[in-house]
């Protein structure tokens, strides 16, 4: 079973690469894209699983053991986001295949969608932080051309914007790296984690661990969200959706794995910051919600309120707080795709993105209607939606390390994001029509069936919560016990 810990990389660059010379061939491209993911969700769900009852996974490349060699690594956090992450893949090239354009599938839109699960995937496998970084840039490589997709000049100055950020930012990941391998000669994280335990985290370790943090903020858009909004906003819909639901989410991962694994010891410095920039991301992320005058930019400044607000959950570092902040991760990838999808379908159906010159939708389009009044109680935390448990294990964290700061802020958000959202629906879906039902623009039914597909998602996560709580329970063990992370690595 370990040796299935590379199919979500491998598999889907192998497939990318086969549809780089289908070009041509639309309704090829369509079955084997969503073929692969497909598989790949089920080849997560079966890993997930093992991990149970065999525990933590792993996969020795080229057979050098540990520290030595390149390796993957499966344990219930990392499998349970490559599971997440390859449904929502899937559920989203659903609604590309009615709505993304035949231009737009001959310029290689699903071999690149293939090419940024492959790094997402391997982002969250890899027990190797330099493996993390070439993983990083697989999936920022394959972003790179998508928030480009279609070649409007808006695109491309945005994604000029985008390219910069993150070249800088990966410029700074191998200047950490440097320092990291100069200080404990080591790239595996959980021997990086013996060595730092060894070393006593001091003044250069720590500082180097916030430099980590600096690089992971930026990708996550903890703090450092400026880029965030016009890049988020340029793509086709599809794109967006996976963009809310993928990118910053990696970056959250890659934060609350560095923080609780590799520099878990001067927790008073390094969560402090993460406290800090969480609060200030939320207040930020509220401002813009509520100044927001087009629905494009609404939306993104509601990811960047969830990100503050998982990562609350790693500056209060109880089990209480970390399992809230990866059910509550699990629900924003889902309810951020739907909201992106829906937003975007908004704008199809209207032709406008300005809140106040949008009205009456749900006179012609009731079912679409209330399915966005759905995600708008799911990420406000209405239970018993999606977003409700992690809330409330947050919460429930706050209180018992005494942070009623994080606390306030973080349930202040929760009245923003459904006064923002709430903005929307009212503004857009009721009053008087002014498109008659002869005139209205049908939504495509792939489209419909991705907006279900995701519905269902949101309900069965926050009504079956106790159904994946085993899987998030054991993710939140292993967060608070690193011990169990390294002796699977280094005594498997």
């Amino acid at each position: 079973m370990n040796n299935l810990l590379v199919l979500p990389l491998i598999i889907p660059i192998i497939t990318a690469v086969i549809l780089v010379f289908l070009r041509e061939q639309v309704i090829l491209q369509r079955i084997i894209s969503i073929v692969t993911m497909v598989f790949i969700s089920i080849i997560s769900f079966l890993l997930l699983n093992t991990v149970q009852t065999e525990g933590i996974l792993r996969l020795d490349f080229s057979g050098w053991l540990p520290p030595f060699g390149i390796l993957f690594v499966g344990d219930s956090f990392s499998i349970i986001l490559v599971l997440t992450a390859s449904i929502i893949t899937s559920i989203c090239l659903l609604y590309a295949f009615s709505t993304i354009g035949d231009r737009h599938e001959k310029m290689f839109f699903y071999p690149f969608v293939l090419f940024l699960i492959a790094g997402v995937n391997g982002s969250f496998l890899t027990g190797d932080i330099f493996n993390l970084f070439v993983c990083f840039e697989v999936m920022l490589l394959a972003s790179y051309v998508l928030v480009a997709l279609g070649g409007r000049k808006k695109q491309l100055r945005e994604s000029l914007k985008y390219v910069l950020i993150n070249v800088v930012a990966s410029w700074m990941f191998l200047i950490a790296l440097a320092f990291l391998y100069g200080t404990v000669k080591t790239l595996n994280m959980a021997h990086i984690a013996v060595r730092v335990a060894e070393a006593g985290q001091d003044p250069l370790l720590t500082t180097v661990a916030i430099l980590f943090l600096v690089v992971f903020s930026l990708k996550a858009g903890l703090l450092l969200f400026f880029w965030l909004p016009g890049s988020y906003s340029v793509p086709p819909t599809v794109v967006q959706a996976l963009f809310a639901a993928l990118l910053t989410k990696v970056g959250i991962y890659a934060l609350i794995r560095t923080f609780t694994l590799m520099f878990p010891l001067n927790q008073d410095v390094t969560h402090t910051i993460i406290g800090v920039m969480a609060g200030i991301t939320l207040i930020a992320g509220c401002m813009g919600a509520l100044a927001g005058r087009d629905i494009y930019t609404i939306a993104t400044y509601n990811v960047i309120i969830g990100v503050g607000f998982i990562l609350i959950g790693l500056a209060v570092g109880t089990e209480a707080s970390l399992t809230g902040a990866i059910y509550y991760l699990i629900h924003d990838m889902l309810a951020k795709a739907l909201l992106f999808l829906l937003v975007g379908m908004v704008f199809f159906v209207s032709g406008e993105s300005i809140v106040k010159k949008m009205n009456g939708l749900i006179q012609n389009y009731p079912l679409f209607g209330w399915i966005y009044f759905l995600v708008m109680l799911a990420l406000a935390g209405i239970p018993p939606l999606s977003g409700f448990m992690g809330k409330v294990l947050i919460g429930q964290g706050a209180i018992e390390t005494g942070s009623y700061v994080l606390l306030a802020l973080s349930f202040a958000s929760s009245i923003i994001v459904l006064y923002s959202l709430l903005r929307i629906f009212l503004a857009s879906f009721f009053g008087e029509s002014t498109i008659s039902f002869e005139d209205r623009k049908p939504i495509p039914k792939g489209a419909y069936l991705a907006f279900v597909l995701l519905a269902i998602s949101i309900v069965y996560v926050g009504v079956g919560a106790e159904s994946i709580a085993i899987y998030v329970k054991d993710a939140a063990r292993t967060l608070m016990n690193p011990s169990i992370y390294i002796d699977a690595i280094l005594k498997g």
